[in-house]
């Protein structure tokens, strides 16, 4: 038994899950691959949920079998002992001071738009963000997933609100027969489109507080990951139908403006603040997870403050340590003026290598057609290393860095 709570049910999995795929994404990707691919972007979008579908299928398979809130570094560690655990847990952690930071500047963003912050008022509306996730996870995983679920509904709703105003009919829908399908922008907006379904693994780690994980995290994570892709397949849709995107529109106000086109400019507060919404959930089950990360893998030394657990069976003090990080990161990244969009990338290597991991790990633990879905995944994995190119060499070297200096070591608890 893992010690946290156990209570979480299918419809909080869903919207826990459908929250962290949307996350900063759904506002800028699909005026982002209607620039790459104009209509055939609502080809790939099917196409993009086919490919995920068989890491997607290996998440849920060693979730419902090995739950537990270590996550992808409790699925390595099995298939190949406590070391390379350790490395993945430390590799999966090395996240923290550039994606979350970066997630934090988009979500403060939408204050720039409605009230015009710049500098110190950004930076104080990110370190009041933080705050707002230690407050909703000292009350428990069950209270992040109800207000991600609230989340949810509202990106739905706006997005058909949008759709009912627009009055937009299914036939005039651009769908290009598949033999006009252009492959060369197809391609190039999967690239794009990829980062969207960066989510499963953070997920992996709430397995454990499921009511019933062996039925309700697969069901959770397949229907979330539905969900996502026909709320990214819509929104696609609406910035093809009104024409919002272009290289000298900014993608992430692609929504915001079509709202105030149909709306006026007073219904803009609305879209602003579902898109702060929706990066703040993102950014709430990422730190979650990395505070239930930060635990597990501190039952190794059960006398360690991060091993404790509250009167609520909450990683406090784990959540506490990565929100101190993350206030360190933000801080930091802020004096020294870095530019964030530079080191977003070597941070999308990282989780690559994550999801390649957990599908060597399936190939090890799991028999007949999950094995081979296994595989699947993982050569899809290797295909989008080499897609990222020369700067996929940041997580190897992380890798082989945290391999060399990590000392192996045994569970003692």
């Amino acid at each position: 038994m893992s010690g946290l709570k156990q209570e979480l049910g299918l419809a909080q999995g869903v919207g826990l899950l459908s929250t962290s795929l949307l996350g900063t994404g759904v506002f800028a990707v699909p005026a982002l691959t209607a620039l790459v691919a104009g209509d055939n972007s609502l080809w790939a979008w099917p196409l993009l949920i086919v490919l995920v579908f068989p890491v997607a299928i290996v998440f849920a398979i060693l979730g419902r079998h090995f739950p537990s809130a270590g996550g992808v570094a409790h699925f390595v560690g099995m298939a190949f002992g406590p070391r390379l655990e350790r490395v993945t847990g430390w590799l999966f952690l090395s996240v923290i001071p550039v994606g979350l930071p970066a997630a934090l500047h988009i979500a403060a963003g939408f204050g720039q738009a409605l009230f015009g912050w710049h500098d110190e008022q950004l930076l104080f509306a990110e370190l009041g963000t933080l705050a707002i996730v230690w407050w909703v996870g000292s009350r428990g995983a069950s209270s992040s997933a109800n207000l991600q679920t609230l989340i949810a509904l509202l990106i739905v709703a706006l997005i058909v609100a949008i759709w009912w105003a627009g009055n937009i009919q299914l036939h005039e829908i651009p769908f290009p027969s598949i033999g006009e399908v252009e492959l060369p922008p197809l391609f190039a907006a999967l690239s794009v489109m990829f980062w969207c379904f960066v989510g499963l693994e953070a997920f992996a780690h709430l397995a454990s507080e499921f009511k019933q994980p062996e039925r309700d995290f697969p069901r959770a994570l397949m229907i979330g990951l539905l969900l996502a892709g026909t709320v990214y397949w819509a929104c696609t849709v609406l910035v093809l139908h009104f024409n919002a995107f272009g290289e000298d529109k900014a993608a992430a106000a692609s929504l915001p403006g079509i709202v105030v086109q149909l709306f006026g400019t007073k219904a803009l507060w609305v879209a602003c603040v579902i898109g702060y919404l929706a990066c703040f959930a993102s950014l709430n089950i990422y730190i979650q997870s990395f505070a239930r990360l930060v635990w597990s893998q501190a039952l190794y030394k059960p006398t360690s403050p991060l091993a404790r657990l509250s009167q609520r069976h909450l990683p406090l003090n784990a959540l506490n340590a990565v929100l101190g990080c993350c206030v360190l990161s933000t801080l930091g990244i802020y004096w020294l003026n870095i530019n964030l969009d530079a080191l977003i990338v070597y941070a999308n290597g990282i989780f690559i290598m994550i999801y390649l991991l957990c599908m060597l790990a399936g190939a090890r633990l799991l028999k007949g057609r999950y094995k081979a879905l296994a595989v699947v995944g993982g050569v899809l994995c290797l295909l989008l290393l080499a897609m990222v190119g020369w700067k996929s060499l940041y997580a190897i070297v992380m890798l082989a860095g945290l391999w060399c200096f990590l000392p192996a070591r045994g569970r003692t608890a």
